[in-house]
């Protein structure tokens, strides 16, 4: 395995929360992907969720825990979040799509892509009228008889770059109206970057924050003011 390939896989990057920004999902969201959680309804069992983004045990606290692979896992599961479909209702489908996909990491495979909304809709029709089933079919549509995701998850498969051995090499950080970020495991060891000019985005937000201006921050870093402006507009909206 290539040092590349290991900084996808099994090197831990990201902290939760640095995941959570990347993809633009709530902490505790992405937390249960990675850590799974516990849910107990009074007068009822316990509900155990397992986790569903790669993760590793962290020595210290505050350490980062999630791959570059975990994170693409993640964006995959914030789209299908954003579709509106409930989480907990489309873990078995999300299961299965692992399984027929037949490659580790399937949600960050090239072949989720490719056959994936295939795959969730012949699950969904099979278990046509169940909750399980319905959920499935409500991620896909057909379209010139085929099968695709819907729009929004199409959105966000569409800023994952794959690369020669078919698992993401780049992603396109989602947060972001104009401005040009990646989070790149090749690259600043997966730190968000510009892609105009190569600067970490932390770094050029440290600039502005001591003090710099937009303009003189930009310039220093040779990021246009305009995605600048984005990121700034994006991080104090955060902060909020």
């Amino acid at each position: 395995m290539t040092n590349t390939e290991r900084l996808r896989f099994d090197v831990p990057l990201y902290t939760v929360a640095e995941a959570a920004r990347i993809v633009d999902a709530p902490y505790s969201t992405v937390a249960s992907w990675a850590k799974g959680y516990v849910r107990r309804p009074p007068g009822r069992r316990p509900i155990l969720g397992a986790p569903i983004v790669t993760a590793m045990k962290a020595d210290c606290p505050g350490e980062p825990t999630i791959p570059f692979v975990g994170l693409v896992e993640a964006l995959v599961l914030a789209a299908v979040r954003h579709s509106g479909v409930p989480m907990q209702r489309i873990r078995p489908a999300l299961n299965a799509l692992k399984s027929e996909i037949g490659v580790e990491h399937a949600l960050a495979s090239e072949k989720l892509y490719t056959d994936g909304a295939e795959v969730l809709y012949d699950y969904g029709a099979s278990r046509r009228g169940t909750d399980a089933g319905d959920r499935a079919l409500a991620l896909v549509v057909v379209r010139s008889n085929q099968r695709v995701f819907v729009e929004i998850i199409q959105s966000y498969l569409r800023r994952i770059t794959y690369g020669d051995d078919g698992y993401a090499s780049v992603v396109s950080v989602p947060a972001y109206a104009n401005a040009q970020v990646v989070a790149d495991p090749s690259r600043s060891f997966g730190a968000p970057i510009f892609t105009h000019g190569g600067a970490r985005v932390g770094d050029v937000l440290d600039r502005f924050w001591s003090g710099e201006t937009l303009i003189e921050a930009a310039a220093e870093f040779g990021v246009p003011v305009s995605e600048l402006e984005d990121v700034v507009r994006v991080t104090s909206r955060r902060a909020a």
